[in-house]
């Protein structure tokens, strides 16, 4: 929004003293005698209102220059410190099943795999403010996605994800922690938060579990657990070691709508900090009522001068 104001409104109060002047302050004029005198008062008459105009006209925009006018811009800016968040999801086999331990065909969108998308992808969105990763892991963990604020990019990466994308038999948790820990080594963010998403037990790991721990420490990182399915399906045990060890929390799901709340919980444990801050950029207008003042004066002095008065 703009708005124009003066930095020197005061100035006007010189107004004053140039009206008393015009008042006590007159010119004195050599008398001179001039045949047919009533033609020329005529037309002196119009010369003298049109200068007369031109003088306070003059004087007005100097003192408008000298209060200077300026248009101020008000900008209310967000100051946005988000976090840093990775992803871990689980694309075993096991994630082509339903939540009700039924198997699905790769065309429904129905199975675990479907369904922590389609949420995962909602809490995306919500994360405006956020830098957020994407580790999915299998046989293998890799990093599908850095850390990025591009959350267009990071919403069609994680929509060409399917089940089994990683390998179909084992689950490498660990491998997945040191994954996201390391995604973690550049980031200058405050806070940084993993959300891991299983559905199994974890087997065939490259990397030991302590050696992913450490790695989790070493960078400050809060881990949040959740294990979905029905009970049994993954080893709540050791994915709620994990929440301890790191400081974060440990949460099961066995629907869509239990999943669905986690992460709004989750959303709602680590909320951004949003921060209003207010900019003013100012524009000085000064040289426009001086340029114009300074016009007026020369044509002012034109006409003086026609009149033969010094």
């Amino acid at each position: 929004m703009s708005e124009i104001t003066f930095e020197y409104p005061w100035i006007y109060g010189m107004l004053g003293v140039f009206i008393l002047c015009s008042f006590y302050c007159k010119p004195r004029y050599e008398a001179i005698i001039f045949p047919h005198l009533d033609i020329f008062v005529q037309s002196e008459g119009r010369i003298s209102h049109l200068m007369r105009a031109l003088k306070w006209l003059a004087i007005l925009l100097a003192l408008t220059a000298l209060a200077s006018p300026v248009v101020t811009d008000r900008l209310d800016i967000e100051k946005k410190e988000g976090y840093s968040i990775v992803l871990a999801l689980d694309a075993s086999g096991s994630m082509r099943y339903g939540f009700e331990d039924t198997y699905l065909s790769s065309r429904s969108r129905k199975n675990k795999f479907e369904v922590s998308k389609q949420i995962v992808r909602e809490f995306v969105r919500k994360r405006k403010n956020d830098e957020i990763g994407l580790v999915v892991f299998g046989n293998f963990a890799y990093v599908a996605s850095p850390l990025t604020y591009d959350k267009k990019i990071l919403t069609q990466i994680i929509t060409k994800l399917y089940a089994t994308i990683a390998g179909p038999n084992y689950t490498v948790i660990s491998d997945a922690l040191f994954q996201s820990a390391r995604l973690f080594e550049h980031s200058k963010a405050k806070s940084k938060v993993v959300i891991l998403l299983t559905d199994g037990q974890s087997r065939g790991d490259n990397i030991p579990f302590d050696v992913a721990m450490r790695a989790i420490k070493k960078y400050g990182v809060k881990v949040y657990t959740i294990g979905i399915g029905n009970k049994g399906d993954f080893n709540e045990p050791f994915l709620k070691l994990i929440a301890q060890k790191s400081g974060g929390q440990f949460f099961s799901a066995n629907s869509p709508d239990a999943l669905r709340a986690v992460y709004a919980r989750i959303d709602t444990l680590e909320k951004s900090p949003i921060e209003a801050q207010k900019y003013l950029k100012k524009r000085y207008l000064y040289e426009f009522p001086l340029f114009m003042a300074f016009m007026t004066l020369l044509f002012y002095t034109y006409l003086l001068n026609r009149r033969g008065v010094a």
